[in-house]
């Protein structure tokens, strides 16, 4: 396995692909996706170059990877940055030209559905980046949330340390995209309670690997962008978040012992969990209901943890999945975890 390296970083000016690698929503909730074009230009000045499916709903899966070869090929196009996710990029994959993208390494920028395009750069030798899309982060209402605006800001055009730091609030109850009036003011947030962590009585430092948890185990069903030699991740950071699908606290574990009886599981020292989502339209969840599904899925991660990895490093609750805000993780850069002093560090 070649240890994925960092590729160039864009500059403010420069021209950055936005893309539509899963679904093509722009095109059917263009609200939150044009004034994320707009923070795109304004607050970090990059130019975004759309793609022939960037807004088409129903593009094929050869019109997606034709989207992404020609915004790797391109070598005017300093980033490539996804408009949201999905969940058939996996269909992507394999006619993805491997030695067309190793060949022009860039910095993308997704996470959700993404996970697949990300591991793929991992296997590819690419550092990519989990987090940052245009609807959901840049397009957030009223203004973005500084911690994912600073976030982002130093994944995209800064290279070296970042240290990680947790939410004083977080929202994760959204307002309908189609409504104008759900853009006049900021969503509601609550109160954070930080990170909580098991096992601190250690550093570890390590390239990370992992994404979106439901994403991970569709890979693994189909035998896609993941080792069948678990060795490779020894030493790594595993960092997983769940998605606005809510998986049951027993499908997180039925997952997570999937992967510990593959030998996966066991091959991390340090697992970053992120805060899950626990509300969605389809799920509205009072606060009672969302603490208990939160204190579920806590009791599923740790089950696992228990059993395949007792020695593993755990903090739960960190910044970085589908609740707001969102703080970027390089995915197959480096990580620090230090236990005794309750620090999270990044390489960006």
């Amino acid at each position: 396995m070649t240890t994925p390296s960092y590729p160039p970083k864009p500059s403010p000016g420069d021209r950055a692909a936005v893309i539509s690698p899963s679904s093509g929503l722009p095109g059917l909730l263009p609200l939150p996706y044009e004034l994320g074009l707009e923070r795109l230009r304004k607050e970090y000045g990059l130019e975004p170059v759309e793609y022939p499916a960037t807004r088409k709903m129903g593009s094929t899966p050869q019109e997606r990877a034709d989207d992404i070869h020609s915004a790797f090929a391109d070598p005017t196009i300093k980033a490539v940055i996804s408009s949201i996710g999905g969940d058939d990029q996996i269909t992507v994959l394999p006619l993805l030209d491997r030695g067309l993208i190793r060949a022009n390494p860039k910095p993308f920028f997704g996470y959700s559905d993404n996970t697949n395009l990300l591991a793929y750069l991992w296997n590819a030798g690419i550092v990519g980046y989990h987090g940052g899309s245009v609807m959901c982060e840049l397009g957030r209402p009223g203004a973005m949330d500084p911690l994912t605006a600073e976030s982002l800001q130093a994944a995209l055009f800064t290279s070296g340390p970042y240290e990680l730091r947790a939410a004083d609030r977080f929202g994760e109850v959204n307002r309908p995209w189609e409504d104008p009036a759900a853009f006049e003011s900021e969503p509601p947030t609550e109160p954070g309670d930080g990170w909580t962590w098991h096992r601190p009585d250690r550093v570890v430092e390590g390239r990370s690997w992992g994404g979106n948890l439901e994403i991970l185990s569709w890979l693994l069903m189909a035998d896609r962008e993941i080792s069948r030699d678990p060795s490779v991740y020894d030493g790594h950071v595993l960092f997983l978040e769940t998605s606005e699908e809510m998986p049951r606290a027993s499908d997180v574990f039925w997952i997570l012992r999937s992967m510990g009886e593959r030998g996966l599981l066991q091959r991390f020292p340090a697992l970053l969990m992120a805060r899950p989502k626990a509300w969605s339209f389809e799920q509205p969840n009072d606060a009672d209901a969302r603490a208990r599904y939160v204190r579920e899925q806590h009791e599923a991660v740790l089950r696992a943890v228990d059993i395949y990895a007792p020695n593993m490093l755990v903090v739960l609750d960190v910044d970085f999945g589908h609740t707001d805000p969102q703080i970027v993780i390089p995915y197959g850069g480096t990580i620090r975890v230090n236990g005794p002093a309750r620090r999270i560090t990044v390489t960006y």
